[in-house]
């Protein structure tokens, strides 16, 4: 899975658009980042810039930024509706697909202590990254503001967590911190009721709504504090409007951790509420970007509601949750464009390319794509073939005991050939890493020295890419097997098939291992490689002989 990091600093400047463009363009110039979004405000004065990339590249591109802000902006000059405490006010990291949020808080540490070291910036950690629990509430580390920080600075108590503790007053101070990914979704109703919208929203969201008794008064403490009850959804907050474009009441919320509250779960119960009102959900629309995985999992609950098998591609997910939710409703909902992943998806991969210009370029004399690709792609196959047995199976009468176990096969037959078809790529740009390499300069002994290291990285890299995808053949082949055993027997040559490509994957990824080995001088890799590689394509081997076997058995019985 691909490690991709959101990160949204804050900078404050939203008036000067050649001041803005020249901080995003650090972002933009990174190579790695993908610059999404740039949204300025006048009246806050306040910039929200989205980018994503790898790790790597988002830490270095904000750092850039960060120090492209503190060089064009002057804070002690900066007026604006919104609340700010730096050039650069807030930065939090969001993990989008491979990384946890621990993960993110790290890159807000390291992040910050560069930030503090090089730039001389004070800076304060937030939320997840916080190293104190006073400090994880934004406002509370953002108190009086800028115009607060020469007094707080001289506090023990608000000495920063990263770089010095005397007021920069240029730059002020940065707030650096991670958090969950924010979802800004909208429920659309058959009304223009813009009460029965807010209403709705009162109840689902976690504020909930004032306490009242009998008589409609509000309920208050001892202290005469208001009391609440409190709304179904966590991370929920929402409110009900009406859009005169539409013509039509709108519950808007901000969901901010789609994995404790999902945009699925909130959708069925608004649907539910509605009803209770005697008004009906005509649809949803999503604001901004949604990452892949709520998807997927709005895909999947759908199917189960329908008692159809998940076990499908992650674009038959999609379109089921756009139908299920009605997220064109509005606007055509494109997964393209809304889908932060598919934002930074790779151009002209090799696995996206159509069958007959990927068999037209392997045809020729190009030295990549080559035999470790092809093995990839005969292990996409079969984890393809496996998945549609069992899909073929599930839900088919007579075959009811084996439908929990032909889901988890076709969710797992999908997953195996998603990660092959990313390793047909991998194969092939490990392989031009090695051609890189090569071609180092070789002159000098330290030019010398540092080719013949680099090609030793390279050609270890490219040994651990066949070595991956030798290690999925063996999950493969038994998936192959157990879709032999019990799937659906008017598939069981197809299931044959799918053990077969598997050892074909397997041998390939073998001999792809073998031919890379002699370029590596590290013997103890070497020897530990090649025994790992034998052992897997011997499971394999036997794995698949055994279910040719079976296959052939049923075949001739059905005879």
């Amino acid at each position: 899975m691909m490690k991709l990091v959101e990160c949204v600093p804050n900078f404050s400047e939203g008036r000067d658009m050649a001041k803005i463009d020249q901080i995003t363009n650090e972002i933009g110039s990174t190579e790695g980042a993908e610059l999404l979004d740039v949204d300025p405000g006048k009246d806050t004065n306040r910039t929200v810039v989205t980018f994503v990339g790898t790790p790597e590249a988002v830490i270095e591109a904000a750092f850039r930024a960060i120090a492209k802000a503190a060089e064009v902006l002057d804070m002690s000059k900066h007026h604006g509706a919104h609340a700010r405490m730096g050039a650069t006010d807030v930065c939090p990291f969001v993990p989008v697909s491979g990384v946890t949020m621990e993960d993110c808080a790290g890159f807000a540490r390291t992040l910050g202590a560069r930030v503090g070291d090089e730039l001389g910036i004070p800076v304060y950690l937030y939320e997840a990254a916080a190293m104190k629990p006073e400090r994880r509430n934004l406002a509370a580390v953002r108190s009086g503001e800028y115009e607060a920080l020469p007094e707080k600075l001289t506090k023990p108590e608000w000495k920063p967590d990263f770089g010095p503790a005397t007021f920069n007053a240029r730059a002020g101070a940065t707030v650096i911190g991670a958090r969950e990914f924010l979802i800004a979704y909208n429920i659309n109703l058959n009304t223009r009721d813009r009460s029965i919208a807010r209403d709705i929203a009162f109840t689902i969201r976690e504020k909930g709504r004032l306490k009242r008794d009998v008589s409609g008064k509000v309920v208050r403490d001892k202290n005469g504090k208001a009391l609440r009850a409190p709304g179904l959804f966590k991370e929920c907050k929402a409110v009900g409007w009406y859009i005169e474009d539409f013509g039509r009441a709108q519950i808007s919320m901000n969901l901010t951790n789609y994995k404790m509250t999902s945009p699925h779960a909130v959708f069925d119960e608004c649907c539910r509420l509605a009803s209770e009102h005697g008004v009906r959900v005509t649809g949803s629309e999503l604001v901004g970007l949604i990452p892949l995985q709520a998807m997927i999992e709005a895909g999947r609950h759908y199917l189960r509601k329908q008692g159809k098998t998940t076990g499908v591609p992650d674009a038959e997910l999609i379109h089921i949750a756009v139908l299920s939710m009605g997220l064109d409703d509005l606007y055509a909902f494109e997964p393209d464009k809304k889908i932060i992943e598919y934002q930074v998806k790779r151009k002209s991969m090799l696995a996206s390319m159509k069958v007959d210009d990927f068999s037209d370029l392997l045809s020729t004399d190009a030295p990549a794509p080559g035999g470790g690709s092809v093995a990839a792609l005969c292990g996409a196959l079969s984890g393809a073939l496996s998945s549609m047995v069992a899909s073929l199976t599930h839900g088919k009468k007579g075959y009811e005991e084996t439908f929990d176990e032909m889901e988890k096969i076709g969710v797992e037959g999908q997953t195996l050939k998603d990660e092959f078809l990313a390793d047909v790529d991998r194969d092939t740009d490990a392989f031009n890493r090695v051609m890189d390499a090569m071609r180092m300069p070789k002159k000098t002994d330290e030019e010398k020295a540092a080719r013949q290291a680099a090609i030793e990285e390279a050609t270890r890299e490219a040994t651990l890419v066949p070595l991956g995808v030798l290690r999925r053949t063996g999950n493969a082949a038994a998936l192959a097997r157990r879709v032999a055993v019990k799937g659906n027997r008017n598939s069981v040559s197809d299931a044959g098939v799918a053990a077969l490509t598997a050892r074909a994957a397997a041998e390939g990824a073998y001999l792809n291992v073998r031919i890379n080995l002699p370029g590596i001088e590290d013997e103890t890799f070497k020897k530990e490689t090649i025994e790992k590689a034998e052992s897997i394509r011997t499971e394999v081997v036997t794995h698949t002989e055994e279910t040719i076997e079976l296959v052939e058995k049923t075949l001739a019985g059905a005879e």
